[in-house]
């Protein structure tokens, strides 16, 4: 185990508290078993690490693993579990967890076997506690880690710090939210420059260029590395995956023809169907309905749009920027814990309650005339009027 606390020693040097996403806030960091998931490079590295560094009550106690590193090619999970507990570790931190072959069963026996234990671990957004081999999901409460919101942007690469607001905060008063920015910062040229690169944390210490590339493995890596460990993926599954992907990024937001598709592809129909479900679980992908309830989720989406702006930049080489406005929209208000589905009139419809037109500073209300609870989300417009809200405050709702 000298070498686990070697490696722990040298990753924990790097970790710094400048920044703490929000997530981290709002865990419960007492839970006795939790899992962290979400897409590669949103920072769920960083936050084990420092509330190992600056917050864990005995880090003297703690230790920090990740599930890929050498030491377990000859050991188990279980059998550091029950070494760490030998010498009275207290607080077991699981990086990849999804790395780590039958890492349910191991899990379960940790958690059963070791009751003064505490276990927080990462996992890929693909992961399901439910699916496994054992039944976790009485034992381990999950947490997903999306990518940053336009205001955590700000505060990570500007240092200007503004609350999170709730979605009937921004519609109720988003004249004195948008003066509290405008008195600080202007947001449009940042909002610009976050819906290209403010996505990932990792942003932060790269170069556009460099960015661009490693947002490409990011998605590269995705495929080829976790929809292979956790879905079981043949290297020719990946190939058709990418593919899929490629099919899609070339005029998101995308109307599927499954069949077209299918026989583009030389792919069965419900093939397609799973992997465009499994790309959206690897958050590659926002599948959208017309109605999420009910059947819906067992039918075809009616519409797909890539995850994150950032996406579409990496994919393609002038995305339409009405595309990046909706795919931006969609993703903070999901992202915030909203209900999204596809409007009848408008772009959105939000809770079931509010619908959404998305476009620029120049879009009129013909769309959505008629409708109750109506707006209009507006790019290139810093204050709000009528019933026109400047489309960067949505960034505003974590």
């Amino acid at each position: 185990m000298d070498t686990l606390y070697e490696y722990q020693a040298e990753v924990l040097d790097r970790v710094s508290d400048r920044f703490y996403r929000r997530l981290y806030q709002q865990l419960n960091w007492d839970e006795r078993f939790q899992g962290i998931t979400g897409l590669r490079g949103t920072g769920k590295t960083t936050m084990l690490l420092q509330y190992l560094k600056y917050s864990a009550p005995e880090r003297n106690n703690s230790l920090y693993v990740t599930a890929d590193h050498p030491w377990f090619y000859d050991h188990t999970l279980l059998e550091l579990a029950r070494q760490f507990r030998k010498y009275d570790g207290k607080l077991l931190l699981i990086d990849e967890i999804h790395r780590y072959p039958n890492w349910s069963r191991e899990l379960k026996n940790i958690y059963d076997g070791f009751p003064d234990l505490q276990v927080v671990f990462t996992a890929s957004s693909l992961l399901d506690i439910l699916k496994g081999e054992a039944d976790l999901s009485r034992r381990a409460l999950t947490s997903e880690l999306t990518g940053l919101s336009f205001r955590e942007y700000l505060e990570l690469r500007h240092q200007q710090t503004f609350p999170s607001c709730t979605l009937n905060e921004i519609i109720n008063d988003a004249g004195s939210i948008a003066n509290s920015v405008l008195a600080e910062i202007k947001p449009i040229p940042v909002f610009n420059d976050y819906l290209k690169y403010g996505y990932f944390p990792f942003s932060v210490t790269r170069s556009n260029e460099s960015f661009q590339r490693l947002l490409s493995q990011v998605i590269n890596t995705v495929m080829e590395v976790d929809l292979q460990i956790v879905e079981d993926y043949s290297a020719s599954n990946i190939i058709k995956l990418k593919k899929l992907l490629g099919v899609i990024a070339e005029s998101v937001p995308f109307e599927p023809n499954i069949s077209k598709i299918a026989q583009r592809l030389e792919m069965g129909r419900d093939t397609v169907k799973t992997y465009l479900w499994n790309l959206d679980r690897a958050r590659l992908l926002n599948l959208l309905s017309r109605s999420a309830s009910g059947m819906a989720a067992l039918r075809k989406p009616d519409k797909i749009y890539l995850e994150n702006s950032n996406f579409s930049y990496a994919l393609t080489p002038s995305p339409e920027k009405g595309t990046i406005r909706e795919t931006f929209f969609l993703n903070q208000l999901r992202n915030a814990g909203h209900k999204v589905e596809l409007a009848k009139q408008g772009d959105f419809v939000i809770d079931e309650t509010y619908t959404f037109e998305i476009g620029g500073s120049s879009k009129d209300t013909s769309q959505i005339s008629g409708e109750e609870n109506a707006w209009l989300a507006l790019d290139d417009l810093e204050h709000p009027y009528l019933n026109r809200i400047p489309l960067w405050l949505f960034g505003l709702l974590y």
